[in-house]
C-alpha cells in the first residue's frame, strides 16, 4: 500500500484519546495480525481516537523468522489492518520490518487514517542490536504529520536516545510524541533497565509535549532474551497518565488535552543561547522540508 506525503484534512479538536498496546515481540505474522485487529476494535469501542502499537508489531522483531517472510505477506498484513482502521474509523500506528528496495529491511512505522489510508510512514534512524544493524538500513528524516488536525511526531525504540529526533519536531510545533518500542535484550540487561526506572525515559521534561510509548513483552524463541514492558502515556510534565506492567500483553488509555502541550522547553532552546538560535531555526526548516518525503 502506497504511503501518502500528507495527512487527510481534519479539524483540530482539543482532547485526543489515545490507547497504547503492549504485545509479545516474537510471535508469527498471523497471530500478530489477529491480535492487532482485536486491539483496534477494542480501542475504538472504548472511545479512543488513535491506537499505537509496538515496534514491528506485525512482523515481530525476531530476525531469524522475519527474513523468511515473503514481502507480499507483510504488505497484505498492512492492508488488512488498514481495512480494520476504516471499519472502526480510528487512527492506527503499526510497525513492520519491510523491504522497499535492495536487500536490506526498513524498520517502519505506518500511520493509518480513519479512512484506511496509510498517509504517513517513518523509518527508524538509529539501529539497535547486531541483527538490526546487519539486516536493516536507517531512515533519513524526522517525523512530522497531523493527527486530528494537530502536528505530531514519532520515533522507534533506540531513536529515543537521540533527543534531536523529537526536540526539533517539538520546536516545529508537534504536540505528541508517539514512541513504538521493542526494548528486548538479555534478561540481565532488561532487569537493570527496570531497576534504573524504565527503558524509555519521559521526554516531557525537556520538551513539554505528550509522550506515548507502546513497548513489547515476552521472551525470544530460544529463551535468551526478554522485553521490559512498562508502556506508558506521559503528560507534558513527565508524570504518568497510564502505565502498563512488566510481563503481560495489555492496552492502556488516556485523554490528552492538546492545549497543554506547548513545547515550551524545546522552544526556549531556540532562543538561548543566542549563538545557536539561527542553527536551531534552520534545523526546523530542514525537518519540515523533508518530513513529507516518502520512505523508499
Amino acid at each position: 500500500m502506497a504511503s501518502k506525503a500528507s495527512a487527510p484534512a481534519s479539524h483540530p479538536r482539543e482532547v485526543l484519546q489515545v490507547s497504547c498496546v503492549q504485545m509479545h515481540w516474537a510471535k508469527d505474522l498471523e497471530e500478530n495480525v489477529a491480535k492487532t485487529l482485536g486491539y483496534v476494535g477494542r480501542a475504538r469501542s472504548e472511545g479512543s481516537d488513535l491506537v499505537l502499537f509496538p515496534e514491528t508489531n506485525l512482523t515481530g522483531y525476531d530476525f531469524d523468522y522475519v527474513i523468511g517472510l515473503p514481502a507480499n505477506a507483510v504488505k497484505n498484513a498492512l492492508k488488512v489492518v488498514a481495512k480494520k482502521a476504516a471499519e472502526c474509523s480510528i487512527y492506527v500506528i503499526v510497525g513492520s520490518l519491510m523491504r522497499r528496495r535492495g536487500d536490506r529491511l526498513l524498520n517502519l512505522s505506518h500511520v493509518i487514517a480513519p479512512s484506511g489510508q496509510v498517509f504517513y510512514e517513518y523509518a527508524k534512524v538509529h539501529m539497535a542490536g547486531s541483527d538490526e544493524r546487519k539486516h536493516c538500513r536507517p531512515g533519513n528524516k524526522l517525523a512530522l504529520f497531523k493527527i486530528a488536525g494537530h502536528l505530531c511526531t514519532l520515533i522507534i525504540c533506540r531513536d529515543g536516545r537521540h533527543p534531536e529526533l523529537y526536540r526539533i519536531p517539538a520546536m516545529a510545533g508537534a504536540k505528541v510524541l508517539f514512541h513504538s518500542s521493542c526494548s528486548s535484550e538479555a534478561i540481565e540487561g532488561v532487569s537493570w533497565k527496570r531497576l534504573a526506572g524504565r527503558a524509555q525515559q519521559p521526554i516531557g521534561p525537556n520538551t513539554f509535549i505528550y509522550h506515548c510509548v507502546a513497548n513489547t513483552v515476552g521472551q525470544s524463541r530460544d529463551g535468551t532474551q526478554t522485553s521490559s514492558g512498562m508502556s506508558f502515556i506521559k503528560d507534558p510534565t513527565g508524570l504518568s497518565l497510564a502505565e502498563a506492567g512488566f510481563y503481560q500483553e495489555e492496552m492502556i488509555t488516556a485523554r490528552l488535552n492538546l492545549k497543554k502541550a506547548t513545547g515550551r522547553f524545546a522552544l526556549a532552546s531556540m532562543e538561548h543561547p543566542r549563538i545557536l538560535r539561527r542553527f536551531w531555526k534552520q534545523m526546523v526548516v530542514e525537518a519540515l522540508k523533508h518530513a513529507a518525503a516518502p520512505v523508499r
